[in-house]
């Protein structure tokens, strides 16, 4: 498996530096929902301490974790990407602290500055690449362990 991408790092100096220029400190106390699947995708963040769980709603009254982020980790892609709502929910395994991006304000950025917004999506693409491989290979777990046979 390739090593996990860390957004911040991927991006050149002059980039990052304008990227986080814009961000502004937050923090979530443990057990907080950040976000609900369904929800209005409208920020995004980077992990600086703890950890966060991402979730899916697969009864009523039942979430399964399907990913869990750490420091320097993105929290939050939906916001790039029509309809604009978030695909998971997200919470609070640990107390976080994160910067905090507001999409409208990071879009605009990437207007003004293209090879910004290039080089953002391509990071952004390739986190999400990461993680799904990561989730493929786990439902191979499952499935192996569980003897449901090849995929």
């Amino acid at each position: 498996m390739t090593k996990a991408i860390k957004l911040l790092t991927a991006l050149p100096l002059p980039q990052r530096e304008r990227l986080t220029a814009l961000a502004r400190e937050v923090a979530f106390p443990e057990d907080d929902r950040i976000f609900e699947a369904g929800e209005r995708a409208d920020r995004f963040w980077v992990i600086r301490s703890g950890a966060v769980s991402l979730t899916q709603q697969v009864t009523a009254v039942q979430r399964v974790t399907v990913a869990s982020l750490g420091v320097g980790d993105l929290l939050g892609w939906s916001w790039l990407f029509p309809p604009y709502e978030w695909d998971f929910g997200a919470e609070a395994f640990s107390p976080v602290r994160a910067y905090e991006f507001d999409a409208s304000t990071v879009l605009t950025l990437c207007e003004e500055d293209p090879q910004l917004g290039i080089v953002l999506v391509r990071s952004v693409a390739e986190i999400l690449a990461h993680r799904l491989e990561n989730t493929r290979g786990r439902l191979m777990e499952h499935y192996a362990l569980h003897g449901r046979g090849p995929l």
